[in-house]
């Protein structure tokens, strides 16, 4: 995949946010180099590997499960919100 700027403005445009014109050279390159990165990932041979190799036989301590509301920290999290309304994020469309 190759990220250019159109790409960063479609991206932009998706998550509203504003970068700078001055910033927008040194995240293309960032974000190349992520892409890149994770392009690398597929072409580790893993033939032979165990799927559950990282796994162990102890299994995950459960604790009860209690749902609990507090109106706080739904405020809090709306507070840092580009946009909302009605206890929701407005996020832009993103099927097109």
């Amino acid at each position: 995949m190759q990220v250019d700027d159109a790409l960063l403005s479609k991206l932009e445009k998706l998550s509203f946010l504003k970068i700078n014109d001055d910033k927008r050279e040194e995240i293309v390159a960032q974000l190349s180099e992520i892409v890149s990165f994770v392009d690398n990932l597929s072409e580790l041979d893993t033939t032979g590997v165990d799927d559950n190799f990282a796994l162990n036989d102890s299994s995950t301590p459960l604790r009860e499960d209690i749902p609990t509301s507090s109106v706080a920290v739904g405020e809090d999290i709306l507070k840092h919100a580009p946009q909302s309304a009605d206890n929701f994020f407005i996020v832009p469309k993103i099927i097109e």
